[in-house]
C-alpha cells in the first residue's frame, strides 16, 4: 500500500456562522490567512516539491465547513484543485463539513470537481450535549447527510469528540454504538482540550466546564477504538493535529493534550494485550525476546518504556527486544526457551471484545 501524504489546505471558519464552544479554528489549524486560488496553487507546488512519486497525494480542505462558503467560492477553490487532479498531480480531493450543510445539490456540486472524501463533523449523537456544545445540529441531520453522502458514492469520515460540556462516559460509547451502526469508511478521534479564545475557556475560568484529564481520556478512546476495530471501521487518528503553538501548549488552556495521544492509546492496548498473553501462556521467570517492526518498537515499548517495565515487573521477566522488517508492522513475536507465540493487536481485539 503506497503512503498517504496530505496537502492541506486550511479554510478558518470561512463556511461557518457557528461558534461551537471548543472551537477557535485559527489555533487548531494554525491558520490566520484567507485563502484564494493563488494561495492554493502556491500550496500545493510547495508540498508537491517535497512529496514522494510514488506515494499518494490528496489534497484536503481542512477547518471551518467547506460546503458552507459561498458555492461561487466553493467552485473557485475546488476548480484549482482539481487542475492538478486532472493533470494527475494528485489522486484524490477530500473535504471536512457539517452534517447540517449537505443537501443533494451541495453533492451534485461536489461531484462535478471530482470530490471523493468527504468528512463531517459529528462530536456527538447526543443531542444534549450537542446543545450544551453550541453546535447547531441534531443527530437526525447527521443521519440524514450520512445516507446522502453514500447515496452519492463519497467516501465517508466521521469525526467524534468525547469529553465535551454535557458528555460522559456512557455517552461516548452510545455516540460510538450509533457512528457503527451508519458504517463510515473511516473515523477520527478527538479528545476535548480548552483552546484560548474559545468559549469553552470562559466556560472552565467560571468553573462551569471540567475538561478529562489525561488518564481518563485515553482510556475512554481506547474503548472506542477498539469499537470501531472490532467492527472493521479504521480510526484514521486519535488525538488533536499538533500545530506550534498547540505543541507547546501557548494555546492550551487545559484538558487532555499530549502530542502522541494516538501512541498513548496504542502502547495502552498493547500492555493489555501483553499481559493478557504472558497470563494465559504462563510466561514467568524467563528470559524472553521479543521481536518487532523497527517501525512499532516506540509503540509496544510504551512512553518511557513503560509497557516492557510492567510486564518484566509482574512476571519476572527480562525483556530483549529485537527488531525485523520482515515482521509485520502490528504484530508481536515472543520468544522463550523453545517456544515462540506471535499476535497481531487486530487479533486480540476480535478475540476479546
Amino acid at each position: 500500500m503506497r503512503n498517504i501524504f496530505i496537502i492541506p489546505i486550511f479554510v478558518p471558519h470561512m463556511g461557518c456562522p457557528f461558534k461551537c464552544v471548543f472551537c477557535n479554528q485559527e489555533e487548531i489549524t494554525g491558520s490566520k490567512v484567507m485563502i484564494n486560488e493563488g494561495y492554493i496553487h502556491n500550496t500545493m507546488e510547495k508540498y508537491l516539491k517535497t512529496i514522494p512519486q510514488d506515494s499518494r497525494k490528496e489534497v484536503s480542505f481542512f477547518g471551518g465547513s467547506f460546503t458552507g462558503i459561498p458555492i461561487d467560492i466553493q467552485r473557485s477553490f475546488l476548480k484549482a484543485a482539481k487542475a492538478y487532479l486532472d493533470k494527475g498531480l494528485i489522486d484524490a480531493i477530500r473535504l471536512s463539513t457539517r452534517p447540517d450543510y449537505i443537501n443533494s445539490s451541495i453533492l451534485e456540486n461536489l461531484k462535478k470537481y471530482n470530490v471523493s472524501i468527504i468528512e463531517l463533523g459529528v462530536q456527538s449523537m447526543e443531542i444534549d450535549v450537542l446543545e450544551k456544545s453550541h453546535r447547531g445540529h441534531t443527530p437526525d441531520d447527521v443521519i440524514n447527510a450520512v445516507k446522502l453522502i453514500k447515496e452519492y458514492g463519497f467516501t465517508l469520515g466521521l469525526q467524534i469528540m468525547i469529553g465535551l460540556p454535557g458528555d460522559n462516559n456512557l455517552k461516548s460509547l452510545n455516540t460510538a454504538k450509533k457512528i457503527i451502526e451508519l458504517r463510515p469508511d473511516f473515523v477520527r478521534i478527538y479528545p476535548t482540550v480548552v483552546l484560548k479564545g474559545t468559549y469553552l475557556e470562559k466556560m472552565y475560568k467560571d468553573g462551569l466546564y471540567v475538561p478529562l484529564n489525561l488518564c481518563d481520556a485515553v482510556e475512554l478512546s481506547k474503548q472506542l477504538y477498539i469499537k470501531f476495530l472490532k467492527e472493521d471501521i479504521p480510526v484514521i487518528r486519535i488525538g488533536l493535529q499538533t500545530t506550534e503553538n498547540i505543541n507547546n501548549k501557548k494555546d492550551i488552556i487545559a484538558g487532555p493534550f499530549h502530542p502522541a495521544f494516538g501512541q498513548l492509546v496504542e502502547s495502552s492496548i498493547i500492555k493489555d494485550m501483553l499481559n493478557s498473553l504472558f497470563k494465559e501462556k504462563n510466561i514467568r521467570n524467563v528470559n524472553v525476546c521479543m521481536i518487532l517492526n523497527p517501525k512499532y518498537v516506540s509503540t509496544v515499548v510504551g512512553q518511557k518504556k513503560y509497557n516492557i517495565k510492567y510486564i518484566e515487573h509482574k512476571y519476572d521477566t527480562v525483556i530483549k527486544i529485537k527488531q525485523s522488517d520482515m515482521i509485520p508492522m502490528d504484530m508481536i513475536a515472543i520468544l522463550y526457551k523453545e517456544n515462540i507465540y506471535r499476535q497481531r493487536v487486530i487479533d486480540y481485539i476480535k478475540n476479546n471484545f
